[in-house]
């Protein structure tokens, strides 16, 4: 497990901490791309199509279309996920709906019963929603820094449907400096008596994921900004 981190240790590999070894820098990466990328997000990685990942078992649509996932109940440090959905060919898709999910910092999921503990959230609808991409492809909630639970990495589940069909599912993952430094000086994190047993670097599913699928991230005044350009295959939900 990584020694504990200072803040600014912990900010300065959040651009290169991912995949179990150091993750290329935007600039980098974006130079061995071609091809029309304008209308993208500043800072986030250069359009790729995003791989598929499992749904994972904590999946359900609460019919829920907001922008603020918190319910105003979920501790944790306030954190903004912006993603972008475009096509093959970067173009930006207008009316993707995007539903999000994730667990708290507890490391629970809401509306299941059995979790970790024997906790029951059956009937609860906390850290999930749904937003519909503008021209820009642009969705935006306003959440929490996801915690973690055994057996799995730091992620959030999203969904991109292009129409009736699901087009995409897939995860986003985050620099595990990062997050152990909040997991380990943070509370509500650090209240936890239990040390996570599985980091970016041994969880089967990030690394399935591959890099276009770890987040950009940028520390603000009282939050953080999680970006990420999502690349779908408008084929897949024909």
């Amino acid at each position: 497990m990584p020694s504990p981190l200072n803040r600014r240790d912990a900010l300065r590999l959040v651009a290169v901490a991912a995949a179990g070894g150091a993750l290329m820098s935007q600039k980098a990466f974006a130079q061995e791309t071609s091809g029309e990328t304008g209308g993208l997000m500043p800072g986030a990685d250069v359009c790729v199509l995003t791989p598929a990942t499992t749904q994972g078992p904590y999946y359900f649509d609460p019919a829920l279309e907001r922008a603020d996932i918190t319910e105003g109940t979920q501790e944790g440090v306030a954190t903004t996920v912006r993603l972008q959905v475009v096509d093959g060919s970067c173009k930006p898709i207008e009316g993707a709906r995007v539903d999000i999910w994730h667990c708290n910092a507890e490391g629970l999921y809401s509306g299941y019963p059995g979790q970790t503990g024997g906790i029951d959230t059956s009937g609860q609808t906390f850290l999930r929603g749904t937003q519909f991409a503008g021209p820009t492809g642009i969705v935006e909630f306003q959440t929490i820094y996801p915690g973690w639970y055994p057996g799995r990495t730091t992620h959030i589940h999203f969904m991109v449907y292009l129409n009736e069909r699901t087009a995409l599912t897939g995860q986003l993952f985050f620099p595990d400096a990062l997050s152990q430094f909040l997991y380990q000086t943070v509370p509500p994190y650090s209240d936890r008596g239990a040390e996570r047993d599985v980091m970016n670097s041994n969880d089967n599913i990030a690394r399935q994921a591959s890099r276009a699928s770890f987040a950009y991230v940028k520390e603000m005044e009282e939050s953080y900004l999680v970006a990420m350009i999502i690349g779908v295959d408008p084929n897949a939900a024909r």
